[in-house]
């Protein structure tokens, strides 16, 4: 894929707030790239300044090998989505869509074709008429998709699209949506807080906080391989320890020693393990078992959650860890039940500060 769109440290204060710090990535065409972060951490401030819609302090945005840094939006080729869909309540679900080609003047044959082709990839041929109060939300975010794809831009921003949508229509219309891009082949940009909107839907994450990026990578990366603690803890849910060097692939916590098969360099670090890789342990031949107390068993449906009160050598502490429900009803895990556990080497990793 060839290179799209070039972020090259950008900085953007707000007075003495320095919001953006030196920002700079790539996104090659046809890609569809999630921003993620907590709140105030510059994601949305990265995307208004990609759109124009505020100016960067410092640095340059190439869009198709064009500096588009000073143009202003409507100079831009891009179509948005915001998360309150920004429908004309007085306009039906075709002059919405139509709005934009109507303002370039476009012909009125080319017009209706565009607006009955999008209709039918958004799947509401059958509302072309209604207004914006006659739909669900769902409805109104797929027309305000289709209004931002209708003028065929080079790039699709999405701001926060499906946050003000209920769990049930936002898992549907984030599938939607993955395959109208890649059906459509358009280079997109997506911010989001919701860290499984950015894992189903992104080709890649650009995870930001306090308007620096952590960490950049495929969704499989970013959750498997972080390399900071920020990552770890942002992306699902992990274990993180303090940990000081014995050897180059020994560490020890609450003074006792696990192996590991990271390569450990400094003397004092932080290793993240995530739930799934803490195994019920049986076995004698497993490595770094302990013994720990069930302290609270979470039902999340096919898997239970347990947060494990664990007897290192010189203070206990809590793991979690996953369980399959089956596994807990066949076994009869329940509070205060004492098992083993295993930490397994290949799942700790070392993770900075």
């Amino acid at each position: 894929m060839d290179k799209y769109l070039s972020v090259k440290k950008v900085n953007k204060h707000f007075g003495k707030f320095q919001a953006l710090k030196d920002v700079n990535f790539d996104v090659q065409e046809g890609e569809f790239v999630c921003i993620l972060g907590p709140s105030g951490c510059g994601k949305t401030t990265l995307l208004r300044v990609i759109a124009g819609l505020e100016s960067q302090s410092e640095g340059e945005i190439n869009q198709n090998n064009k500096n588009i840094s000073q143009l202003p939006p409507d100079q831009r080729d891009f179509g948005i989505v915001f998360q309150s869909y920004a429908l004309f309540p007085n306009l039906t679900v075709k002059n919405n869509i139509s709005f934009g080609l109507k303002t370039r003047k476009q012909n009125k044959d080319v017009i209706d074709r565009r607006v009955d082709e999008l209709l039918n990839l958004v799947g509401l041929s059958d509302h072309i008429n209604k207004y914006s109060a006659q739909l669900s939300g769902g409805e109104q975010q797929r027309v305000a998709l289709a209004r931002a794809l209708a003028p065929s831009p080079g790039l699709l921003l999405l701001d926060e699209p499906l946050s003000a949508l209920d769990a049930k229509v936002r898992q549907h219309l984030r599938l939607e949506i993955k395959n109208l891009q890649r059906k459509l082949g358009v280079t997109t940009i997506m911010v989001t807080h919701d860290q499984e909107e950015a894992l189903t839907m992104a080709d890649r994450i650009i995870l930001m906080n306090k308007g620096v990026i952590e960490q950049e990578g495929s969704p499989q990366d970013i959750y498997s391989k972080p390399t900071t603690a920020f990552s770890a803890n942002f992306i699902g849910t992990t274990n993180l320890f303090k940990a000081n060097k014995i050897s180059s692939n020994s560490i020890e916590i609450h003074g006792s020693i696990l192996e590991c098969n990271d390569d450990i360099k400094d003397d004092v670090s932080t290793v993240t393990i995530r739930p799934e890789d803490v195994k019920i342990s049986n076995s004698e031949n497993n490595q770094n078992i302990f013994t720990g107390t069930v302290k609270e068993l979470e039902f999340l449906g096919s898997n239970i959650r347990g947060h494990i009160e664990v007897n290192f050598k010189s203070q206990t502490d809590i793991v979690i860890c996953n369980f399959a429900s089956e596994y807990i009803q066949n076994h009869n895990i329940q509070k205060d039940t004492s098992i083993n556990i295993s930490l397994q080497p290949h799942a700790i990793k070392i993770v900075k500060d």
